[in-house]
């Protein structure tokens, strides 16, 4: 593939700098418009759509005007020209947010009677359910000078994660360390799982010690913007009275608390097959006891595969075919129009992700290096980008951006999609009883380890609401209890790993990752459904794409076929994990 073609084409959203600039420019305008409607809201229907359409307008601009700054930076985040167009967005838009903070408490304050007329009024029908979201969060909406100090502070308040993003993504050096050939390889965030891969168990421990030792020299800083960003959400919890952070943040999805923690329930029901696979996991290494730096090696490294990212993208065509000819069109446009950042390389920001906006392409970046682990990856990333693409060409903006709480499925249903096409299509039995590996790696990765990590993150959020302070000792005896909890005996652990909490992003999303774990659990289901044929499940899955925000997530997901709201996905998942981990025993003779 022609190397120009290995990059993302962000001047498809801007052709340069200038144009950037122009459209950077007229964000105030536009939040000067918004905001002359201030004090009408309660005038009539008409001028309340008039109020939301320049809010629009508002946003959406932002949006665009921000995921390129962003982009940009993400493609060198030691480029100062980059980072400081990011701080300059972040910087307008604090000083905007009081421009905003009027509109919530101005509808709250409009009387129920009132209200309830223009909810029922032909102007506002497109708006009535985002209107009733809204309201529904009428308890924890504050005053308007309270919103307006609130929105002030937001890129104050946002310092912790910037703090983290560039501790960990641009500053921070690994150096060097010997891979399984004796060669001296930089280690980055990009090429760790690589070493966490080999098949050689003196390679991996030498990068896992390398890489842990350096988080464990800045263990304090670390703990401190962690500690600050979770006393951050406690804090607005608090303020716009929740019962808790955990409370705060489901809220916005219209989730109960009960959602997750019926998940942690359930996995601490389900460790039985997980231990099992540890254990088959050790006899097949021929170990007295598994480290955690055993966890990423195939358990046959002689099957281990590399693929070209052209062999990843005619493998990721192919298992999607299942998902129709209209899909693999629309899929073929990733590739064709260059919504792909392929390459790693020094300064690009470490993992992958789907980003973009409603005026751009749905672009995606990686960090790609060859192992079948990245196949699988563009696989996920692709599924975020196509509900993206199908969301944003069927919804109105107001209404294409989709929950979090579903980001997941439509990445993790790809992803399944993927292996049973390989599996399928996989005569070596060697390579079969890898790829078996691999799910089941991908499962206690995507359902056990992202349930430990909601865990600890709830643990966090409680303890810091009692007043506990977040310090690096208990961070670290707090997390190595955990993984030794989820892991179980056939387990016995390096210390270094008890500072992981130090290296994951999402521990900044407040309460993001159990969506991983109920996301997969929905992609289980429904893979299996498209791979059925099944016509009506096929267009039901083609609904939960194209419905972005336009119901409750839940909904969306029953709709699909999905009932979230209760603990049988997970519990089916953690069947279907045990299925897996069965066949592999009798795929390699256990």
């Amino acid at each position: 593939m022609d190397t120009s073609q290995m990059t993302w084409d962000l001047e498809a959203l801007y052709p340069d700098a200038e144009a950037w600039e122009r459209d950077f420019e007229r964000i105030p305008g536009l939040a000067e418009k918004f905001a002359s409607f201030r004090g009408r809201l309660g005038e009539s229907p008409a001028v309340l759509r008039q109020a939301i359409e320049a809010s629009d307008a508002f946003d959406r601009l932002s949006e665009k005007v921000y995921s390129y700054a962003h982009l940009r930076s993400d493609e060198n985040t030691a480029d100062n020209a980059n980072r400081a167009r990011v701080d300059r967005v972040q910087s307008r838009f604090a000083e905007l947010a009081p421009l905003e903070t009027w509109f919530d408490p101005e509808i709250m304050a409009i009387p129920e009677e009132r209200m309830n007329a223009f909810l029922a009024s032909p102007e506002l029908a497109f708006y009535r359910r985002s209107l009733e979201e809204l309201l529904r969060e009428r308890p924890h909406t504050l005053s308007e000078p309270e919103e307006r100090l609130l929105g002030s502070l937001s890129d104050v308040m946002g310092a912790p994660d910037r703090t983290f993003e560039m501790l960990n993504d641009a500053d921070l050096d690994f150096g060097r360390v010997k891979d399984e050939k004796g060669r001296s390889v930089v280690l980055t965030h990009g090429n760790f799982r690589r070493f966490l891969e080999s098949g050689d168990r003196a390679t991996r421990k030498r990068a896992f010690r390398r890489l842990y030792k350096c988080y464990g020299k800045l263990r304090n800083t670390f703990a401190s913007t962690l500690d600050a960003t979770v006393k951050r959400h406690a804090a607005q919890a608090r303020i716009r009275h929740y019962d808790s952070s955990l409370a705060a943040a489901l809220s916005g999805d219209n989730v109960p608390e009960q959602v997750y923690r019926n998940l942690i329930s359930a996995v601490h029901g389900g460790f039985g097959p997980f231990y099992d696979y540890m254990k088959l996991r050790r006899e097949v290494m021929g170990l007295d006891k598994l480290d955690m730096y055993d966890m990423y090696n195939p358990l046959l490294p002689a099957c281990r595969r590399e693929y070209s990212f052209a062999e990843a993208e005619r493998l990721v065509k192919a298992a999607l075919a299942p998902l129709g000819e209209d899909y693999a069109q629309k899929l073929s446009l990733a590739f064709t129009q260059r919504w792909i950042d392929v390459p790693a390389r020094k300064g690009k920001r470490s993992g992958a992700y789907s980003g973009g906006c409603y005026d751009s392409y749905p672009y995606v970046l990686l960090n790609y290096d060859s192992t079948l682990n990245d196949v699988f990856t563009l696989a996920h990333e692709l599924g975020h980008s196509m509900h993206s693409f199908y969301s944003n060409s069927s919804q109105e903006y107001h209404y294409a951006d989709y929950e979090i709480f579903v980001a997941e499925v439509a990445s993790t249903t790809n992803e399944i999609l993927l292996f049973e096409y390989l599996l399928e299509n996989a005569s070596d039995p060697g390579f079969r009883a890898f790829l078996l590996g691999h799910l089941a790696d991908e499962i206690r990765g995507t359902i056990y380890r992202q349930t430990m990590f909601s865990e600890f993150e709830l643990d966090m959020h409680e303890a810091s609401e009692k007043g506990t302070p977040l310090s690096a000792d208990w961070l670290s005896e707090r997390y190595f209890e955990l993984n030794k909890l989820y892991y179980g005996p056939e387990v016995e652990p390096d210390p270094l790993i008890s500072l992981e909490w130090a290296r994951i992003p999402h521990f900044y999303y407040d309460f993001y990752v159990y969506k991983y774990a109920t996301g997969m659990s929905a992609a289980l289901k429904l893979a299996a459904g498209l791979r059925s044929g099944d016509a009506a499940g096929r267009e039901a899955y083609f609904g939960f794409l194209r419905a972005g925000d336009s119901k409750d997530v839940l909904d969306i997901m029953r709709d699909a076929g999905v009932d979230l709201a209760t603990p049988e996905p997970v519990g089916d998942a953690l069947d279907y994990f045990a299925g897996i981990v069965g066949r592999l025993r009798r795929e390699l003779g256990k």
